[in-house]
């Protein structure tokens, strides 16, 4: 009997799904669902959750719950990880300091100063995460859905014996608005993405074998679809390769978009899919979801617990069935880089082709990016290599030295005032940043 654990299961959204995926099939019907939250009343609506599931699917499973992810993880075979240190009240710091020194982050939650005090929070516990897996279920699976995905990677990868990987719906995403723009079915549709987290490249985009780039180009030419993604299709449109994740996402990744006021209004404010307050709405959302959520999820329970049985197309279940000895199965995920990419380098977190099967992940080799690809991948590697040390080592002034390079942060701030903006946002997270011992820069 296949056990699969849940860290951060009170995401009822993300479990329920997920576990409803899962027992689709065959080998995974009889499975141990083990879930584990830091909230007793919302992993208690959690078990609850994946009970009706079972029960309504007719299945062997079991769901076993817990505080403690100690008294789970023994026997795990997977482990499916989405997890937060520290709620809104130190999050929305991440973007409102930077905002004051004239740094205009929209989202945040990947790199750049907000990604990285994420990622400072955040690695210590996934790094407790993998050691309790290496005395329990050293042969286990990790799947994290955790943002800063490469920079918790990164760590987990480079400390940890366990296989870990992560997974990200930007690539079949993207893929998708591609093939609907040129009016191609997904499964006529072929192609080979690669680079790093949320900043990976399309090398090859066919349709029926043939190559789909000059029917792409000739789509971003409308103005309907041009304003669906502005930052993206104008990186397109000079760069030549289409890039992963949303344009609210990659206008904080480089320097073209949000260094001054007018560039903000005219390529990150209007358009079919853009949300210039995505900090904002985010904001309101947790503070609505923090009020809201017993009732929402007490009256999903009196409705009789509603949920379509049928399998959806979140990669963990595939994978999970994969390495039990269910059919492989490719995607796209987060692994060192092992000679790879040749020009990233070495074992820095790569987002490439992988095959998972009974001998756990399996990454493609890709070979040389673009070097205009290559270019921007290698700064954002740089950066995050910088803030994964000072993570593990406890080095604040390498937190700053990371942020000082990171480009939106540079094209905006002199080395004087990035060193105020870092000291105002450690002296934020002092409490959640127990590695530096020292935080005065």
């Amino acid at each position: 009997m296949a056990k699969v654990v849940f860290i951060g299961a009170g995401s009822l959204g993300f479990t329920r799904g997920l576990v409803r995926d899962l027992l689709t099939f065959p080998l995974l019907q009889s499975a141990e669902i083990a879930l584990v939250d830091i909230n007793q009343e919302r992993l208690d609506f959690a078990r609850r959750a994946v009970a009706s599931i079972i029960e309504r699917g007719n299945y062997p499973a079991k769901v076993t719950a817990s505080l403690d992810r100690r008294e789970v993880l023994k026997g795990a075979d997977a482990v499916c990880c989405t997890i937060l240190c520290g709620g809104v009240d130190i999050w929305r710091h991440d973007i409102e300091i930077p905002k004051k020194y004239g740094v205009d982050i929209n989202i945040g939650d990947t790199r750049g100063p907000s990604g990285i005090f994420r990622a400072l929070r955040t690695i210590p516990t996934m790094l407790d995460i993998c050691r309790d897996m290496e005395k329990y279920c050293p042969d286990a699976i990790l799947l994290n859905y955790t943002n800063p995905m490469a920079m918790l990677c990164r760590a987990m990868q480079r400390k940890s014996s366990i296989q870990v990987t992560g997974l990200c719906h930007s690539v079949q995403g993207t893929a998708g608005m591609l093939a609907e723009w040129i009016g191609a079915p997904m499964d006529e549709v072929d192609y080979v993405c690669a680079g790093i987290n949320h900043q990976a490249w399309y090398l090859k985009y066919t349709w029926k074998g043939k190559d789909a780039y000059p029917l792409i180009r000739k789509a971003v030419g409308k103005k309907a679809v041009y304003n669906a993604e502005p930052v993206r299709n104008e990186m397109f449109l000079h760069l030549d390769y289409y890039v992963t994740e949303s344009s609210g996402h990659n206008s904080e990744y480089n320097w073209w978009f949000r260094k001054r006021p007018d560039l903000i209004e005219k390529y990150c404010t209007h358009g079919t899919n853009w949300n210039p307050g995505a900090y904002a709405y985010i904001l309101r959302e947790y503070q609505r979801i923090a009020k809201t959520w017993k009732k929402e999820v007490k009256d999903w329970f009196a409705e009789g617990a509603p949920l379509d049985l049928a399998r959806g197309h979140e990669y963990a279940a595939y994978i999970v069935n994969a390495y039990v000895g269910g059919e492989p199965f490719e995607f796209n995920g987060n692994v060192p880089n092992t000679g790879l990419i040749s020009n990233l380098p070495d074992q820095a977190c790569v987002e490439v082709p992988v095959l998972a099967n009974r001998r756990g992940f399996n990454p493609m080799h890709v070979g040389a990016l673009p070097p205009q690809c290559a270019t921007l991948n290698n700064l954002s590697v740089a950066v995050e290599e910088m803030a994964v040390e000072a993570a593990l080592t406890g080095d604040t002034k390498l937190v700053f030295q990371a942020i000082a390079y990171d480009p939106l942060t540079a094209a905006v701030l002199s080395l004087a005032e990035i060193k105020k903006m870092v000291q105002a946002m450690f002296k934020k997270n002092e409490a959640y940043l127990p590695q530096f011992k020292d935080i005065r820069l």
